[in-house]
Order: C-alpha cells, then structure tokens, then sequence
C-alpha cells in the first residue's frame, strides 16, 4: 500500500523542459523588435511575476508588455512563443499515465499567470487529458511559490491533505515552502530525477522522511 496518494507537480523544468530565450526570440521575430527589448518587457518589468501571482490578468497583462515596447502583443505571438519554448520530457508521461491508472492523484501547480492556464491544450497538449481539470496555475490562487498559501489554497481545490502529498519542483525554495505545509517535497531538475522521484513514491521505505 502507498504511504502516500498523490503527486503535486511543478510544470516548467519538471515535466516539460521550458526555455525562455526561444519565446523570448519569437516574440522579438515577429514584433520586430530587439530580444534585449523583449526580455526587459516581459522579465525586468515585473509583468512576470505580477501575472504569476495573478495580480494581473490575461488582457491586462498583454497590454503591460506591449506599452513598454511601444506596440500591441498579439496573444496569438504570445501563445506561439509559449508553446515554441515549451516541450514535453516523452519519458515521464507514461510514468505519470501509470500512476494515474492505479488510482494515484496527479495534478500540476505552476507559477504562471491565467493566460497559460486559457491556452494549456494548445501549448503543451500531451499532459491532456492526463491532467484536465487538475492542472492549475498560481494565478488562480492570488499568490505564488513558495509562498505557503499557495499550497493550502490547491490542496483545498483538489481536495487532498498535505500528509498524503508529494510535492515535485525543480527550484528549492519551492519544495522547502510545500514542506512548510506539510507536504513530502523533492527537488528534481532533470528528466531523470523525476522519473527517480516517481519511482521513489512508489518505494514507501524510501519517502518515509517528509523532507527527503
């Protein structure tokens, strides 16, 4: 018997491989602009961050980065540029399929903002239908990791105690916040070490310390 029954993964650098500079130099191509430009828009604005923590939503968002480029950002450039930099790691979805076939929860948390959560099956369609209706972005929550809050309000949203929870991030401040909670927490910032993590779970001996 498990020791726990679900997994709360992040998204970005846990299962999918996720590369700013190629969205960045997507937006930069197609807007013609320069991608020291576009990254100080989008990253040394704050937008970023503000969206994450859903202090901005998706319109409001679009128009912030835009203004400080002196142009309108099309959310079709920007859903491109999203799902360009944005692949999926093959090895782990049927790890995760496995798992979900067994009866173990599965769902993601990610700090990003609702315009990725109104456009998830365009940009990243192989974790669908794996994760539909249990893949939720910080946004929605009015607050971002590590902050601990963000981790009561998801719980509560998929209806799961912290006891019975793994939580998987490829930043340490992130899992350190979810073992705040209470949550078993892991570090993984590789395809493999995912893969390691999952199987871990599965491994009662070996999850049997909270902090791991």
């Amino acid at each position: 018997m498990l020791a726990m029954k679900n997994i709360l993964f992040d998204m970005d650098g846990v299962l999918v491989d996720y590369q700013p500079a190629i969205r960045v130099s997507h937006i930069a191509m197609a807007l013609q602009r320069s991608t020291a430009d576009v990254h100080a828009a989008i990253y040394d604005s704050g937008l970023e961050a503000d969206a994450d923590a859903g202090r901005l939503g998706p319109d409001e968002y679009l128009e912030a980065v835009g203004k400080i480029m002196g142009l309108r950002l099309p959310i079709d450039v920007w859903t491109e540029a999203r799902r360009l930099a944005t692949r999926i790691r093959p090895g782990l979805m049927g790890r995760v399929s496995s798992l979900a076939s067994q009866g173990v929860g599965i769902a993601i948390l990610t700090n990003n903002g609702r315009l990725l959560a109104a456009h998830w099956e365009h940009i990243v369609p192989a974790l669908f239908p794996l994760f539909r209706g249990r893949a939720h972005v910080a946004a929605e929550f009015g607050v971002a990791k590590p902050d601990p809050g963000v981790y009561v309000a998801a719980l509560e949203k998929l209806g799961w105690r912290a006891q019975d929870t793994l939580f998987i991030d490829d930043v340490q401040a992130n899992v350190d916040g979810a073992v705040a909670v209470g949550m078993a927490a892991r570090r993984c910032d590789s395809e493999a070490s995912v893969g390691d993590a999952i199987a871990a779970f599965i491994n009662v001996s070996k999850i049997a310390d909270r902090t791991w």
